[in-house]
């Protein structure tokens, strides 16, 4: 790993991705909390799921920097997770539960993170312990 790098992040909560993403997952969090009832365990449910497990599965990714694939496999995750969120806020969005505004920002700042994380991926050999 570059000791520069080493020495600016010492912990996954440091990251610029993670701090991003955790915060789209509080927003959506608040957000989801006007939901219609019918809704808790289907959309709400689901994009509070995605948007947190964007955080967790990067979390997890970091303590696998011994293991470039397994570095690699939980950014993945992280992606695909991302997608996801980015598909729920679509739904919201047309089912009228998330003003259209709010969710194309929120959909582009997941595109914010997709991005970080497929640097992450390109350069994880900056990462790797």
């Amino acid at each position: 790993m570059n000791p520069v790098r080493r020495q600016l992040v010492r912990r996954h909560t440091e990251l610029e991705v993670y701090k991003l993403s955790f915060d789209l997952a509080m927003r959506i969090f608040h957000a989801s909390k006007s939901f219609p009832p019918e809704e808790r365990y289907s959309l709400t449910d689901q994009v509070r799921r995605s948007s947190r497990s964007v955080c967790a599965n990067l979390a997890e990714a970091w303590r696998k920097r011994r293991y470039e694939a397994a570095f690699i496999s939980k950014l993945g995750d992280c992606e695909a997770e991302a997608a996801e969120t980015q598909t729920w806020l679509q739904f919201a969005a047309e089912c009228k539960y998330l003003d259209r505004k709010v969710a194309r920002d929120m959909y582009r700042e997941y595109d914010a993170v997709l991005g970080k994380l497929e640097l992450m991926v390109t350069n994880a050999k900056d990462w790797i312990l």
